[in-house]
């Protein structure tokens, strides 16, 4: 009897395990949506598609010079008459999406939905169909807003915060894809923080489908919010592969603030150039890690009044440590015109604070600053180092490379292509302006930096050169000697 009890006591253990593995199954589906219905009902009437006009011109056809009389005189006048609308302007239409914001009919959308469009008609998930304002672009982040006038009250979705969106997080799509009208795509975000080509970049990639005409619609999160505005697609045949991209909700928040109080965007300016600090720069400078910016140039403007100088590192911008120059673009452009911050910057071999009043940031002109008085009684004198042949600047040299009569320097006339300073990309033509953060003029300066740079027991050295007025920093090996 014992045998059997213990048997069926096996079996009892068996079913509970089975049935513990099976409530755990069914607790984990009921994680993912059974559904999407009640999320599309429940949004939908905030979506809308839109529609833009545009005024093209078209050639118009010459009148043929036909002899009076002439047996062709009435078929050419026929041809004319049948295609005298030829010379009229047509329309041009396209389709995009967007969303709206307030029931008092703010909307947001692409501004390449709307660019150059003379006429913005918007047609609401009801059918009824408005004729919307451009309020103001943002051709950076690729955002517009528009405003329609509504005699009742409009639908309306609110943002999300977008940092808060995790890969693998469900997500819905909506808009007017390829001119279909109203439809709802459904995945998941595949990705974070991804940059295109703008500065001000910040999108979140997803595989929900997403198509030519989605653009400007919303991407929504479980809970109805926008975390973002869809963009842009990767795809070598213009249709969806499962690679979207949609601007993250935070960023547009703050465009869509400012287009609607001012009609434009207003961002913070620090006026300076900059690039990122790889792991040789941070070697030569000392540097712990490979993070900050380096300052490449100081054109007139906040930067240059606060005493930030060519070489510089800016390690901390108002109080927030700054990894690169796309993170350091991003909080300045965030920061409010006029404000006071503080800007920490590393210069040689230690840190300062300075204060910087930030200005409107504008396009900002290439400028090479005024340097040092030059060595002009001095013979060009050309020497081989660090795998580049150098010469002192001439007045010649200066006319062949269209230099300014104040530009001071060593042009490298020959680059070793075997050698680490070709692979940094130093090519014959540029100006090296400065080594070891220092001006140099003559073959010696850059002898002594090496020098220096070895007796300190560096392993490379930093170089600031120039081409076509571009600065550039590039850290280049020491050999051993």
């Amino acid at each position: 009897m014992q045998a059997p009890a213990r048997m069926r006591a096996v079996w009892i253990l068996l079913l509970g395990l089975a049935l513990l593995a099976a409530q755990t199954l069914a607790a984990s589906a009921q994680s993912r949506p059974g559904s999407f219905a009640d999320l599309a009902e429940k949004i939908s009437p905030a979506v809308v598609n839109i529609t833009t006009s545009t005024s093209v011109a078209t050639n118009t056809i010459p009148n043929p010079i036909v002899p009076e009389g002439s047996p062709f005189e009435d078929f050419f006048r026929d041809f004319m008459d049948r295609n005298n609308n030829q010379g009229r302007p047509r329309r041009s239409q396209a389709l995009g999406s967007g969303f709206v914001i307030s029931e008092d009919g703010y909307i947001v959308t692409n501004n390449h939905v709307i660019e150059g469009a003379d006429e913005v008609a918007i047609e609401f998930f009801s059918g009824d169909e408005l004729i919307a304002e451009v309020v103001g672009t943002d051709p950076n982040t690729d955002i517009a807003l528009l405003k329609v006038e509504s005699d009742e009250p409009l639908d309306y979705v609110t943002f999300g915060d977008s940092d808060s969106a995790r890969v693998g997080d469900w997500v819905m799509a909506m808009g007017n894809p390829l001119g279909q009208g109203f439809s709802v795509s459904v995945g998941i975000v595949s990705a974070r923080n991804r940059a295109l080509s703008g500065t001000y970049d910040d999108y979140i990639q997803t595989d929900a489908a997403i198509n030519r005409g989605n653009s400007g619609g919303p991407l929504f999160n479980m809970d109805g919010d926008v975390v973002g505005v869809n963009t842009a697609i990767l795809s070598p045949n213009g249709g969806s592969i499962g690679i979207g991209f949609s601007m993250a909700s935070n960023v547009v928040t703050r465009v869509v603030d400012q287009l609607k109080e001012f009609g434009e965007t207003r961002r913070g300016w620090l006026g300076v150039r900059i690039q990122d600090v790889d792991a040789d720069m941070a070697e030569a400078l000392g540097l712990e890690a490979a993070a900050g910016a380096m300052v490449t140039d100081v054109p007139e403007g906040p930067a240059a009044e606060a005493g930030i100088e060519a070489g510089d590192v800016i390690t901390s911008f108002d109080g927030v440590e700054v990894m690169d120059t796309r993170q350091l673009v991003r909080v300045v452009g965030n920061s409010p015109i006029g404000k006071s911050v503080r800007v920490v910057v590393y210069r040689d071999g230690k840190t300062e604070t300075l204060m910087v009043t930030l200005g409107r940031r504008e396009e900002a002109e290439s400028a090479v600053p005024a340097s040092a008085e030059s060595d002009e009684d001095m013979a060009p004198l050309e020497s081989e180092m660090l795998g580049i042949t150098v010469t002192a600047l001439s007045d010649e040299l200066r006319d062949q490379l269209n230099l300014s009569e104040s530009a001071t320097g060593l042009v490298v006339s020959d680059v070793d292509e075997t050698s680490e300073a070709y692979e940094k990309g130093l090519r014959a033509g540029d100006l090296i302006t400065e080594a070891g953060q220092q001006k140099v003029s003559v073959v010696t300066d850059l002898e002594d930096r090496i020098a220096e740079a070895r007796d300190a027991g560096r392993r490379s050295l930093l170089l600031l050169i120039r081409r076509d007025g571009e600065p550039r920093f590039v850290a280049v090996g020491l050999a051993d000697g």
